[in-house]
């Protein structure tokens, strides 16, 4: 039986994570343990690592400072399989435009960068020319939305493989990779192309919530527990 850690930075309800894991767990007819935690030695045992979050990145990050983020780096080191949903994506990362001098894990380079209403050069070009008025997109980006794969998926984003499904987002900010091979799947939200997901190694992460997103998503999460 596989011992999951999911790590509850005391943001957002992990019970809706957790109940995903296990339904999922079931129909992949893979035995597994699931423990909220926010222990680090807990964490360094577990065969695999799921850390989901909403919330705040300078809480996410002092979260981190508290050994929590010594522990991921150390399984993500050892090759555990880590699966990173919203704010568990983009802490993996340096920082983010939203807590300026709050450090994520740098386990990737790159920045959290905050989705605008309006790119600021199009605002400047559309104040220039006097325009009327403007209707801009939504912020957070919230609901359904197709994400479409980037390249070939090595791991557990294998699922969607030949698919543009639709998945769920919640979120006002997204990962930013200084590699762009890194992003595994994007989305369109008006002007902006955001990272949907990324992946490398033994590491999956992605801006939507599979929890909230029925059948798609668990599917993703069976192929990651089951892997």
């Amino acid at each position: 039986m596989h011992a999951i850690a999911l790590v509850d930075f005391g943001m957002g309800n992990l019970r809706s994570v957790e109940r995903a894991l296990l339904q999922a767990a079931g129909d992949a007819g893979t035995p597994c343990a699931v423990t909220r935690t926010r222990d680090p030695e807990v964490i360094a045992r577990a065969d695999k690592v799921v850390v989901p979050g909403q919330g705040a990145f300078r809480d996410c990050a002092a979260a981190l400072q508290a050994g929590i983020g010594d522990a991921l780096r150390e399984q993500i080191r050892k090759g555990t399989p880590y699966l990173g949903i919203c704010l568990g994506m983009q802490a993996l990362f340096d920082a983010s435009e939203e807590a300026e001098g709050a450090r994520g894990l740098g386990v990737f380079p790159g920045l959290v960068e905050r989705l605008t209403p309006e790119p600021p050069a199009a605002a400047a070009e559309a104040s220039a020319a006097a325009a009327g008025p403007r209707v801009g997109i939504k912020i957070p980006h919230m609901g359904w939305n197709r994400i479409t794969l980037t390249r070939e998926a090595s791991g557990p984003l294998r699922v969607f493989s030949g698919e543009s499904p639709y998945v769920y987002f919640v979120h006002s900010y997204h990962a930013v990779p200084s590699e762009p091979a890194l992003v595994a799947a994007t989305t369109e939200h008006g002007p902006h192309r955001i990272t949907a997901a990324i992946e490398r190694d033994n590491v999956t992460a992605t801006q939507f919530h599979p929890e909230k997103s029925q059948e798609t998503g668990l599917r993703l999460l069976a192929r990651f527990l089951a892997g």
